[in-house]
């Protein structure tokens, strides 16, 4: 065995890559690890990446090869690599594409034909029984599927080892020109769309092949995921359904599309709970598409999905779609589909539906790469810890384990720590972010501040999100309903009193808030309660950050100054 002990890999034979942060080329290892390997936990001096099934496929589909892998880990590891990791990325990496979806030459839009590598390959697929069933006799040499069976197969092929790649092609849908403006923004600031924005909409969209034109673009939190879209649709030039995360989105969303095309409001519409606008460029809550009168009734909205020839399909926040949404993904497969996230993390394991069912990663960039160029702010990360007092400690040990988390959640010692900051920072633009509605309204009644929740209405949160926007408040206190897509771009600190068990995509989202691109920087505190379930959890929460090179410095309440 070769040993390089100035190398910083360590690749284990149950697939685990074990990363040592000191290291002088940590960043260069972390970013080539990032592509086919998952970061599964983070402790200070050694990283653990886990290589899966779900990880290569993605790699594959962007179009990192085999040997790449395999030669970039032998380069950095200490050891050589165990040969049942090497098999297993070399079998795993071979599957993508041994079952293609192509168009059918004699029964197009009623039939989809499947083209198998091999002989071989065509009778394992045929042995797995829930993939027989939606197998059709195709003549003598082929088989096919019904074309509305295209996503419902691709869900049973990934799940039995089998990731197809699909270049049967898309609905052109009805026509819309439009195009991107070139002009000063009322704020003075030119817009132009970014080089990476341009580079994600091109990848996703593949020159117009059939294998483009669905997948995923990964962009940390104001990036301009945004434009990333409008990018894409003004390659693709058809209608368009927008799926976002609740109303505030769907405005912002209707108001960047208006200000940087050229097309007209009667042109763009909401549909939410508010509006029922339905028009060539629609955008529309995922609320509102899985609402229904009663538990055993029908989605009362999910039509909208039928009601025009739609040729493009945008899901925002994608890792959220909710099961019904993918249903209705699974019978639009012949539709173009972009979807953009932050952080490709579902806290329910579905990331395979989403690979299936919207498309492979096309594009992912660094947050410290776009940091370092000044796309998006440069960020401090804190995680200050507080004790219990008053016998608190006690009421939290008898407590049950069920209650446990929300009494470390919402422990008073915080309030002390949020003074302290918010003193630190009285000329910056806070947002005080938390899960516990009732922690929220003490915090707010504590500092007279604004607080938005759930029960806010849409009209109420716009007003105070301006009024934030304008510098007219200072602090504002919000829930989970600022957790997406709220545009706040001179929000320079965040601090996180409460967060939702161990959610890292939660987390990424709420940095995301203090992230567009200001001189000042971004500071984001998270304060939790010393040797409970909620410093447990919060070590989960920052893994995902931790991938993209965020460190947090952890500090006890004294030092916060």
């Amino acid at each position: 065995m070769q040993v390089r002990p100035d190398n910083p890999l360590i690749v284990q034979g149950d697939g685990k890559v074990l990363l040592e942060t000191r290291h002088g080329r940590y960043e260069e290892v972390r970013d080539f690890l990032s592509r086919f390997a998952e970061l599964e936990t983070s402790p200070e001096h050694l990283h653990t990446f886990r290589i899966s099934p779900l990880s290569l496929w993605n790699a594959a589909a962007s179009g990192m090869a085999k040997a790449e892998i395999v030669d970039g880990l032998r380069t950095w590891s200490k050891f050589d690599v165990p040969p049942d990791v090497l098999n297993q990325i070399g079998d795993t990496i071979d599957r993508y594409g041994l079952v293609k979806l192509i168009p059918h030459p004699d029964q197009p839009g009623k039939l989809l034909r499947l083209e198998f590598e091999s002989a071989y390959i065509t009778k394992l697929v045929g042995q797995v029984a829930p993939i027989r069933e939606l197998l059709v006799e195709d003549g003598r040499r082929y088989f096919a599927i019904q074309a509305g069976h295209r996503g419902i197969f691709k869900q049973r092929m990934l799940v039995a080892g089998w990731p197809v790649e699909d270049i049967a092609g898309f609905l052109p849908g009805d026509p819309l020109a439009f195009k991107l403006r070139d002009q000063m923004l009322g704020n003075g600031k030119p817009f132009v769309v970014r080089d990476y924005q341009w580079e994600s909409a091109r990848r996703w969209f593949q020159g117009g092949s059939p294998s483009g034109g669905h997948g995923v673009v990964v962009l940390p939190c104001g990036a301009g995921k945004t434009i990333v879209a409008m990018a894409a649709m003004s390659l693709i030039q058809t209608h368009t359904l927008i799926l976002a995360t609740n109303g505030t989105a769907v405005n912002q969303w209707v108001r960047e599309i208006l200000d940087k095309t050229d097309l007209t409001p009667d042109q763009v519409g909401a549909y939410t709970g508010e509006k029922k606008e339905i028009r060539p460029i629609t955008v529309a809550t995922y609320q509102i598409l899985t609402w229904r009168p009663s538990k055993d009734a029908p989605f009362a909205h999910l039509h909208l999905f039928r009601d025009r020839n739609w040729g493009m399909l945008v899901y925002d926040e994608v890792h959220l779609l909710p099961a019904p949404v993918f249903g209705a993904t699974a019978e639009l497969q012949g539709r173009r589909r972009l979807g953009l996230t932050a952080t490709l993390v579902r806290e329910d394991g579905r990331e395979g539906d989403v690979f299936s069912l919207v498309g492979p990663r096309r594009y992912d960039m660094a947050w410290q790469s776009l940091e370092e160029k000044g796309f998006i702010a440069e960020a401090r990360c804190f995680e200050i810890r507080v004790d219990f007092e008053n016998g608190g400690a006690g009421t939290y040990e008898r407590a049950r384990e069920a209650e446990k988390f929300r009494l470390a959640a919402v422990n008073p010692s915080k309030l002390k720590v949020v003074d302290e900051l918010l003193n630190k920072h009285k000329a910056d633009q806070v947002l005080i972010i938390g899960t516990y509605v009732d922690q929220l309204k003490d915090i707010a009644r504590r500092y007279s501040a604004p607080l938005i929740t759930g029960e806010t209405p849409e009209s109420q949160r716009q007003l105070l999100y301006d009024r934030f926007r304008k510098g007219d408040i200072k602090l504002l206190v919000v829930s989970k309903v600022a957790n997406f897509s709220i545009d706040l771009p001179d929000a320079n600190v965040a601090i996180q009193v409460s967060g939702s068990f161990g959610s890292r995509q939660e987390e990424a989202q709420r940095l995301g808030r203090v992230l567009r691109p200001k001189k000042s920087g971004a500071w984001f505190y998270s304060v939790v309660t010393r040797e409970t379930k909620e410093e447990e959890f919060a070590h989960k929460r920052q893994l995902f950050l931790t991938e993209q090179g965020y460190r947090y410095h952890i500090q006890e309440p004294a030092n916060a100054r």
